[in-house]
Order: C-alpha cells, then structure tokens, then sequence
C-alpha cells in the first residue's frame, strides 16, 4: 500500500509544470496534492487518537517522522585528509583561559572579542540522502553555524586576560534536531528534482521550514546588540559574553524574510541598510533600520524579476549598491528537473544604484558584463560616479558540480594553480573596478589585481564604509592547496593599497604568508584606537597548521604587514575553516 502511494508521489514531482507554480501556497499545496494518497491511507489506520488536538498534531507528526526515516537513508559524505579541518568539532561548555602566546600582545591593542562563525554540522559532518525518489546532498556552505570567540582584556597591571569559547548558534531547527538526536532534516538544495521536492514537503510537514536555518555565516553588530546571520533567514541576537542564543530578530515584527550575512551601516546616520533575497516574490527587497534598531524606517520591493543569489550590498553617503548578477535561485527550474542553484554565465548582469528611502522606480540600472561576485571591498561617491570596488570571478564556487559529477574532480580543476598559460580560471577572483556615471549612464569596467594571486574576503577599515579609502585587506587562495583538497584554502593575506595604481594600472600589494600547510580563515581587521591613519590597527584571523593539526590566532601589524606577526596565540580546539570574523571591542 505504501510503495504505492510512494511512487505516485514521485510520478506527481515529476509531472508537474513550471507555469503552474507561481506563488508559495500553490507550490505548496501542489505538493502537499501529491501526498495525499499516503494521507488519506493513514487516517484508514486503526489507531484511536485521542481527542486534544496537540496530541493529535504530536502523532501526525511522529507518524511523518517514521515514514521519513524508513524511507529515506542518511549517507555521511566521504572526506579526504586533506579536508579534516572543514569538518565539525565539539562545543568545548565554559571558557578556557590561555597562556601560550608567542610574542606580545601589542599595549594599544584594544579590549573586545574576535569572533568568526562558520559551518559546524551536527552528526559527524554533511550527509546526502538516498530514497526511491532519487539523491539529494548537502552542499559545502551548509552546516549549522558555530562561533568562535577570543576574549582579550587588559588587566590593570597592563597585562593581557585570554579566553577562548565556541558555541552553536542555537536556531530553532537546530534545537529540533538536537532534541531528536539524529539526523532529521533532509537535504533540500542539491540533488534530483523529486528528492528535493519530497525534502521540502516532509522538512515543511515535520519542522514548519523546508530547510535548516544556519545563520553560519557573519556576526554584525548594531545599536550595541549582537547578532549570527546567514541570508537563508533572520539574524540571531547573540550574548556576546556566553555565545548563547536570544532569538530571531525581526525588528520588532517589521521584517519576515531573509535577512544578508552582509548589512552596512549608513555614513553618518548610524542606520542599517539590509536586504533579503527569497525563492518566490517578491525576489528582492531592501530595507533601512533606525540607528536605535528598534524599527523599520523604509522597505522597498525592487521588483526583480529574477531571484539572484545576493550575498552582500554597499552603501554610499547617498546611496545603496544593488547587484543583480546571473547566479540564482530558481523553483521551477527545479520542479522541471533542473538544478536549484544555477550559474548562468550567458544572463544577464547589472548593477543599481538607488537613492536610501527610494524605490523600484528610482534605481539606476547599469549593465555590466555577466560574472560572479560574493564580496563588495566598498562603493564610494567620486563626483558623477559612484564607485564599486570587488572581487570578481568568471563563474560561482557555489553549489558546485552538477548532481552526480565527482566534486572532488570538479573543483580540483578549478582551483588549477598555473593562471599564467593554460588554465580554468572559473574561481580565480580578482580585485575589480566598476565606475558608474549617473549623469551620463556610461559604465567603466578594470581588474584591479593582476594574475599572480587569487583573494576573496575582504576587509576595510570599518570607519570608511562609504567613503573613498586608501587600503582594503583580503585572504589570498593557495591554489595548490586548494586543488589537491577539492576545497578553497587561503594561504595568506593581502594588503591592497587603492592610492598607489602604478604597476601596470594595477594596485600595489604586500603579502603576509603563512608557513606552509598553514591556512587562515575570518580575517579581520582591527582599528587602533586613536589611530591618526587608515591602516593603524591590526589584522588578526584564525590559522590551522595543518602538519601539526594545532589551530592558532595570529596579529598582523597593518602597517608592517609583510613582518612577523606581533602575537601568536595557541588555541585550546581545534577551529574548523569557516567564514567571516568580526572584532567587536566592548569591556568584558
């Protein structure tokens, strides 16, 4: 009885057409059409419920878990060891005070907390599942997100205090699974048609969401408050001293979508312009927040006609700095049998410019040649121009292969380190330059970095945003490293200096390398306080030597950045490689 009903939900996943699907109830409710048979067997079955309605919910809902769980098999994702350090550890509970530190923590250096989140999945590590409707996997950007904090205070015979403490950042999917004790949640972004579609009904049915909420990606800080955040749902406020949990943050109810890993803070104003991308429409909207976070000041719906995956926006002292690139999101694209994730290296890109309080009418549009950016550097305003500065590559790292090709292959090529003859230069990212004219509509397009290193992550004086700067900092990729791992390692940093365009019209670069099998990850930087130039302060990151498997924290001197570090800090655990970091300075 059952398999029958299976296989006519899997004929119905199949079937059904794109024009169909135009709003989230109808594709929900077509799925949930394609479970009815299965739904209406069990109400056949001789089980007497009793009659308050939490316990019936209760029993559905155990019933949906036992049907999930025979029917569909958790398969761990093989790794290599070149890949040990992406993978989970353990929350170490209270802080762990350190006395290893190689060199001196700089006087100046000010009190505060560094801290990088990052995918931690639970279980063991990523897991793809099997079924009769097909393959689905997660993709290496997910994962539950973990921080990862070091406390510095100073105390009062000048001496340094040093504590290490990491925690999960506790959503409400993640609670759920924990409770459970097993894998739970299905896979939902890549694999085949069916088996996604058939993820998001059971995940939706069981849990209330068709996906984990991860919130692994940045931590931000506003109106003195603290908050986790991935783009695939609201930011997490975050006890900055306990890493524990409060909540979601809607802004008191005004905000119900997904909210950037990347908001800015307006020059001046002290407010907080944030996007939110979704898989249904309205695509994109944008919104500002008051300087006080306690409400909403402006929202707009950009009318995309696309939903385009955007990880981060800019801001200028006018301005907000949309980018609508061809990397999307797409349902009926999936429900047709094609990828969820897709690159379209042939689409259209462009990039709008919009007044802070305007609308979809009054964003300038400028098109540009199609190409794939995660991460903005900083927009400034130059007379008529409004300047984006990036780091830009011909196609997206993100989800990867096609389903069934072999991942380590796949990214392997990709991450090819001779740039200089005959090579996939897919993920080779580049520094970049783009000049848009509001007067005369006229775009202008450069590489600001040349072929010798590719660099993501990049990071600013804070103090600048909006504003013409002088450095930018950036992690900078060892390709060789990358290659054999299948995965992106960065080996190093990078200093950019945008005053100086001589060399070959492009920027002059320092680097800081890393010791070999040495790989950093959530670099920051540091502001001196009462520093008088840009580039007072320091960079600071999380390193992993990966001969000795020992993870480290290490202090770069901006301004003597090609030197030794000034402080090596041993750390207590291990630190997985994850995403961005932040310094947040507050008195512990």
């Amino acid at each position: 009885m059952a398999a029958c009903n299976i296989k006519a939900i899997q004929v119905n996943c199949c079937a059904q057409k794109p024009s169909s699907i135009t709003t989230f109830e109808q594709f929900k409710n077509q799925l949930l059409s394609s479970f009815k048979p299965f739904i209406g067997d069990l109400q056949k079955l001789p089980i007497k419920l009793p009659a308050p309605h939490s316990i019936i919910k209760k029993t559905s809902i155990e019933l949906l878990h036992t049907f999930t769980d025979s029917v569909f098999q958790f398969i761990d994702h093989e790794s290599l060891p070149s890949q040990s350090n992406f993978g989970p550890v353990e929350e170490i509970g209270e802080p762990i005070y350190i006395n290893d530190v190689q060199g001196t923590i700089p006087s100046d250096f000010p009190d505060g907390v560094y801290i990088r989140n990052g995918p931690n999945p639970l279980f063991g590590g990523f897991k793809s599942t099997k079924s009769m409707f097909g393959r689905s996997s997660h993709i290496w950007v997910e994962g539950e997100g973990m921080l990862h904090a070091l406390y510095f205070k100073k105390e009062s015979d000048g001496k340094w205090s040093i504590s290490y403490k990491n925690k999960h950042v506790e959503t409400e999917t993640l609670k759920m699974e924990k409770q459970r004790n097993t894998p739970s949640f299905l896979p939902a972004i890549e694999g085949d048609s069916p088996a996604i579609l058939s993820a998001y009904l059971l995940n939706f049915l069981r849990f209330g969401t068709v996906n984990k909420l991860l919130s692994n990606t940045s931590v931000f800080e506003h109106s003195g408050k603290f908050y986790a955040a991935a783009e695939n749902h609201l930011p997490q406020e975050i006890d900055i001293q306990t890493l524990n949990t409060l909540g979601n943050w809607d802004v008191n109810g005004s905000w119900n979508r997904p909210f950037t890993a990347h908001p800015k803070k307006v020059p001046g104003s002290g407010e907080l312009v944030t996007m939110g991308v979704n898989a249904m429409k309205p695509f994109f909207e944008i919104g500002v927040i008051s300087e006080d976070e306690s409400k909403l000041v402006h929202k707009a719906d950009l009318k995309f006609e696309r939903c385009s995956l955007c990880h981060d926006i800019g801001v200028t002292m006018r301005y907000n700095v949309i980018l609508d690139f061809p990397l999307t999101i797409d349902i009926k694209r999936l429900v047709n049998g094609g990828p969820l994730i897709k690159y379209d290296k042939v689409d259209y890109a462009r990039i709008g410019v919009m007044p802070r309080y305007g609308d979809a009418d009054s964003v300038r549009w400028f098109q540009v040649e199609p190409c794939c950016v995660f991460h903005i550097i900083n927009t400034y305003e130059d007379g008529d121009e409004v300047i984006l500065w990036a780091f830009r590559a011909m196609e997206s790292i993100i989800p990867g292969p096609d389903f069934g090709l072999n991942k380590f292959e796949w990214f392997s090529s990709r991450f090819k380190n001779d740039c200089h003859t005959n090579c996939d230069e897919s993920f080779f990212s580049r520094a970049y330059e783009w000049r848009l004219n509001m007067k005369t509509g006229e775009v202008k397009e450069r590489f600001l970095t040349g072929k010798l290193d590719s660099m993501d992550f990049p990071m600013i004086n804070e103090n600048l945003t909006g504003f013409k700067n002088k450095y930018g900092f950036a992690q900078t990729v060892d390709l060789d490293a990358s290659s054999f791992a299948g995965m992106p390692k960065y080996g190093g940093l990078a200093k950019l200096h945008f005053g100086d365009m001589k060399q070959q019209d492009y920027v002059k670069m320092e680097y800081h390398k890393f010791p070999e099998n040495t790989f950093c990850t959530g670099a920051t930087f540091v502001a001196k306080p009462g520093g008088t130039e840009e580039d007072d302060g320091w960079v600071i990151t999380f390193v992993h030597d990966e001969h000795l498997n020992m993870s480290r924290a290490v202090i770069v001197d901006a301004r003597n950045f090609t030197s030794e570090p000034v402080a090596i800090i041993a750390l207590p655990s291990r630190v997985p490689y994850g995403f961005h970091g932040a310094f947040i300075s507050i008195t512990l």
